[in-house]
């Protein structure tokens, strides 16, 4: 009976991983052990990086909010404070992009959240 070994196996395994470096500057892209830490380290940078991500936007979206109410005579934090007693409830990501395309409806929340806070 002939002896099997795990080569098949081990091979696979190498190859996915090889596949994966592809790109990668020298023996990163062409040999399995480098190649491994680099994808290891690679895949670990980029689950962090889809948490920063979200922070990234959300502080984004947080600073053009704060220009476009400062431009209305208002701060971020009275603005939002004014919008939530108002009982408008809109997302900031949403909330940034109306103070980008539509500075007057920008500006009619703003007086609701003024009006709110009263």
């Amino acid at each position: 009976m002939a002896r099997i070994k795990g080569a098949m196996n081990t091979r696979k395994r190498h190859k996915r991983i090889i596949k994966l470096a592809k790109g990668y500057r020298g023996g990163r892209s062409r040999l399995f052990r480098t190649a491994n830490e680099a994808v290891m380290k690679a895949m670990a940078n980029a689950y962090i990086g889809r948490k920063l991500k979200k922070r990234d936007f959300r502080q984004l979206w947080i600073a053009r909010i704060n220009a476009a109410a400062r431009a209305n005579g208002m701060n971020y934090s009275t603005m939002m404070n004014g919008l939530k007693k108002a009982g408008i409830s809109i997302n900031r990501k949403m909330l940034s992009e109306i103070a980008i395309s539509d500075a007057a409806a920008f500006t009619s929340l703003v007086e609701a959240a003024k009006e709110a806070r009263k």
